[in-house]
Protein backbone atom coordinates (compact mmCIF):
# COMPACT_ATOMS: atom_id res chain seq x y z
CA UNK A 1 0.00 0.00 0.00
CA UNK A 2 2.33 2.31 1.09
CA UNK A 3 4.53 1.75 -2.36
CA UNK A 4 1.46 2.21 -4.74
CA UNK A 5 0.85 5.42 -2.78
CA UNK A 6 4.55 6.80 -3.61
CA UNK A 7 4.22 5.50 -6.74
CA UNK A 8 0.80 7.42 -7.33
CA UNK A 9 2.66 10.40 -5.69
CA UNK A 10 5.47 9.93 -8.33
CA UNK A 11 2.85 10.15 -11.08
CA UNK A 12 1.02 13.03 -10.54
CA UNK A 13 4.18 14.84 -10.00
CA UNK A 14 5.23 13.82 -13.33
CA UNK A 15 2.14 14.77 -15.15
CA UNK A 16 2.10 18.28 -13.44
CA UNK A 17 5.39 18.91 -14.34
CA UNK A 18 5.04 18.06 -17.90
CA UNK A 19 1.82 19.86 -18.39
CA UNK A 20 3.40 22.77 -17.02
CA UNK A 21 6.61 22.58 -18.82
CA UNK A 22 4.30 22.17 -22.24
CA UNK A 23 1.84 25.08 -21.89
CA UNK A 24 3.94 26.87 -19.43
CA UNK A 25 7.47 26.41 -20.81
CA UNK A 26 10.14 24.69 -19.05
CA UNK A 27 12.16 27.51 -17.77
CA UNK A 28 9.71 29.44 -16.98
CA UNK A 29 8.09 26.45 -14.16
CA UNK A 30 9.52 26.33 -10.82
CA UNK A 31 9.93 23.48 -8.75
CA UNK A 32 7.36 25.38 -6.34
CA UNK A 33 4.71 25.56 -9.07
CA UNK A 34 4.69 21.29 -9.93
CA UNK A 35 4.22 20.34 -5.92
CA UNK A 36 1.77 22.84 -5.39
CA UNK A 37 -0.32 21.89 -8.43
CA UNK A 38 -0.33 18.27 -6.83
CA UNK A 39 -1.00 19.58 -3.08
CA UNK A 40 2.64 19.02 -1.95
CA UNK A 41 5.38 20.50 -0.14
CA UNK A 42 8.78 21.21 -2.52
CA UNK A 43 10.41 18.73 -0.35
CA UNK A 44 8.24 15.78 -1.51
CA UNK A 45 9.36 16.90 -5.34
CA UNK A 46 12.59 15.93 -4.45
CA UNK A 47 12.40 13.31 -2.59
CA UNK A 48 10.98 11.24 -6.24
CA UNK A 49 13.02 14.22 -8.96
CA UNK A 50 16.56 15.38 -8.24
CA UNK A 51 15.37 18.22 -10.63
CA UNK A 52 13.25 19.51 -12.96
CA UNK A 53 15.67 18.40 -15.99
CA UNK A 54 15.11 14.51 -14.45
CA UNK A 55 11.18 15.18 -14.83
CA UNK A 56 11.57 16.19 -17.95
CA UNK A 57 13.30 13.21 -19.45
CA UNK A 58 11.94 11.11 -17.06
CA UNK A 59 9.52 8.87 -19.63
CA UNK A 60 12.14 9.07 -22.21
CA UNK A 61 14.55 7.07 -19.31
CA UNK A 62 11.51 4.28 -19.79
CA UNK A 63 11.96 4.44 -23.36
CA UNK A 64 15.44 3.83 -24.05
CA UNK A 65 15.38 1.00 -20.90
CA UNK A 66 12.82 -0.73 -22.78
CA UNK A 67 14.46 -0.58 -26.26
CA UNK A 68 17.83 -1.93 -24.51
CA UNK A 69 15.68 -4.49 -23.43
CA UNK A 70 13.99 -5.18 -26.39
CA UNK A 71 17.52 -5.30 -28.39
CA UNK A 72 18.98 -8.07 -25.56
CA UNK A 73 15.96 -10.12 -26.15
CA UNK A 74 16.64 -10.10 -30.39
CA UNK A 75 17.18 -13.50 -31.41
CA UNK A 76 20.97 -13.68 -32.28
CA UNK A 77 21.03 -15.00 -35.99
CA UNK A 78 19.50 -11.00 -36.45
CA UNK A 79 22.31 -8.90 -38.32
CA UNK A 80 22.98 -5.76 -36.10
CA UNK A 81 20.98 -3.16 -38.11
CA UNK A 82 18.00 -6.27 -38.38
CA UNK A 83 18.21 -6.21 -34.49
CA UNK A 84 18.02 -2.31 -34.01
CA UNK A 85 15.19 -1.97 -36.19
CA UNK A 86 13.15 -4.52 -34.95
CA UNK A 87 14.08 -3.67 -31.49
CA UNK A 88 12.80 0.01 -31.65
CA UNK A 89 9.82 -1.68 -33.75
CA UNK A 90 8.91 -3.87 -30.71
CA UNK A 91 9.37 -1.64 -28.03
CA UNK A 92 6.72 0.80 -29.47
CA UNK A 93 4.45 -1.77 -29.71
CA UNK A 94 4.16 -2.34 -25.65
CA UNK A 95 5.54 1.41 -24.83
CA UNK A 96 2.29 3.33 -26.14
CA UNK A 97 0.67 0.80 -22.87
CA UNK A 98 3.57 1.51 -20.72
CA UNK A 99 3.59 4.87 -21.17
CA UNK A 100 -0.51 5.86 -20.61
CA UNK A 101 0.16 3.66 -17.30
CA UNK A 102 2.11 7.10 -16.25
CA UNK A 103 0.96 9.95 -18.41
CA UNK A 104 -1.22 10.57 -21.56
CA UNK A 105 0.69 9.05 -24.64
CA UNK A 106 -0.38 12.87 -25.95
CA UNK A 107 1.37 14.44 -23.18
CA UNK A 108 4.26 12.50 -23.63
CA UNK A 109 4.73 13.10 -27.31
CA UNK A 110 4.02 16.87 -25.66
CA UNK A 111 7.19 16.52 -24.06
CA UNK A 112 9.11 15.63 -26.74
CA UNK A 113 8.73 18.21 -29.03
CA UNK A 114 9.25 20.71 -25.69
CA UNK A 115 12.65 19.19 -25.64
CA UNK A 116 13.48 19.60 -28.94
CA UNK A 117 12.65 23.40 -28.87
CA UNK A 118 14.01 23.89 -25.22
CA UNK A 119 18.09 24.88 -26.07
CA UNK A 120 19.08 23.56 -22.42
CA UNK A 121 17.13 20.40 -22.71
CA UNK A 122 18.32 19.35 -26.74
CA UNK A 123 22.13 20.06 -25.24
CA UNK A 124 21.53 17.54 -22.56
CA UNK A 125 19.07 15.24 -24.72
CA UNK A 126 22.10 15.35 -27.30
CA UNK A 127 24.68 14.35 -24.37
CA UNK A 128 22.13 11.43 -22.85
CA UNK A 129 22.13 9.97 -26.49
CA UNK A 130 25.85 9.56 -26.62
CA UNK A 131 25.63 8.04 -23.51
CA UNK A 132 22.56 5.71 -24.96
CA UNK A 133 24.76 5.22 -28.19
CA UNK A 134 27.71 4.23 -25.99
CA UNK A 135 25.58 1.81 -24.02
CA UNK A 136 23.61 0.31 -27.21
CA UNK A 137 26.96 -0.19 -28.99
CA UNK A 138 28.08 -2.38 -26.48
CA UNK A 139 25.17 -4.70 -26.44
CA UNK A 140 25.69 -4.60 -30.13
CA UNK A 141 29.46 -5.77 -29.70
CA UNK A 142 28.25 -8.53 -26.88
CA UNK A 143 25.70 -9.74 -29.09
CA UNK A 144 28.41 -10.30 -32.38
CA UNK A 145 31.40 -11.41 -29.63
CA UNK A 146 33.24 -8.36 -30.98
CA UNK A 147 35.89 -6.65 -28.79
CA UNK A 148 35.31 -3.45 -27.07
CA UNK A 149 37.72 -2.14 -29.15
CA UNK A 150 35.96 -3.03 -32.64
CA UNK A 151 34.61 0.26 -34.58
CA UNK A 152 31.62 -1.63 -36.28
CA UNK A 153 28.94 -1.84 -33.33
CA UNK A 154 30.00 2.23 -32.92
CA UNK A 155 29.30 2.84 -36.46
CA UNK A 156 26.28 0.54 -37.11
CA UNK A 157 24.46 2.42 -33.67
CA UNK A 158 25.88 5.62 -35.38
CA UNK A 159 24.09 5.29 -38.21
CA UNK A 160 21.13 4.13 -36.85
CA UNK A 161 20.56 6.95 -34.16
CA UNK A 162 21.13 9.38 -36.82
CA UNK A 163 18.30 7.93 -38.55
CA UNK A 164 16.47 7.95 -35.28
CA UNK A 165 17.33 11.58 -34.69
CA UNK A 166 16.23 12.87 -38.12
CA UNK A 167 12.83 10.98 -38.26
CA UNK A 168 12.08 12.49 -34.89
CA UNK A 169 12.99 16.05 -36.06
CA UNK A 170 10.73 15.91 -38.90
CA UNK A 171 7.96 14.52 -36.71
CA UNK A 172 8.05 16.95 -33.75
CA UNK A 173 8.04 20.13 -36.57
CA UNK A 174 4.82 18.33 -38.14
CA UNK A 175 0.97 18.78 -37.22
CA UNK A 176 0.62 14.56 -36.52
CA UNK A 177 2.34 14.27 -33.10
CA UNK A 178 0.65 10.81 -32.62
CA UNK A 179 3.09 7.91 -31.74
CA UNK A 180 1.31 6.38 -35.01
CA UNK A 181 3.12 8.99 -36.84
CA UNK A 182 6.65 8.97 -35.50
CA UNK A 183 6.87 5.15 -36.36
CA UNK A 184 5.59 5.86 -39.48
CA UNK A 185 8.23 8.28 -40.13
CA UNK A 186 11.06 6.63 -38.67
CA UNK A 187 10.11 3.19 -40.87
CA UNK A 188 10.01 5.24 -43.52
CA UNK A 189 13.48 6.46 -43.14
CA UNK A 190 14.92 2.98 -41.74
CA UNK A 191 14.08 1.53 -44.42
CA UNK A 192 16.48 3.88 -46.33
CA UNK A 193 19.25 3.37 -44.66
CA UNK A 194 21.28 0.19 -46.09
CA UNK A 195 20.39 1.31 -49.27
CA UNK A 196 21.79 4.92 -48.97
CA UNK A 197 25.38 3.38 -47.36
CA UNK A 198 25.03 0.75 -49.90
CA UNK A 199 24.00 2.28 -53.46
CA UNK A 200 26.49 4.51 -55.77
CA UNK A 201 23.61 7.73 -55.98
CA UNK A 202 25.17 8.85 -58.91
CA UNK A 203 23.21 5.52 -60.68
CA UNK A 204 19.63 6.72 -59.23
Amino acid sequence: MRERKKQRTRDALLRAALELFTTKGYEETTVDEIAEAVDVSQRTFFRYFANKQEAAFAIQVMVEARFAEALRERPSHEAPLVALRNAVLEAWEVMGQSIEEVVPVELHMRTYQMIESTPALLAAHLRRSIETEDEVAGVIAEREGLDASDPRPRVAVAAFSGVMRVAGRLWSTGEDISLESIREITVQYLNHLEPALADDWHAQ
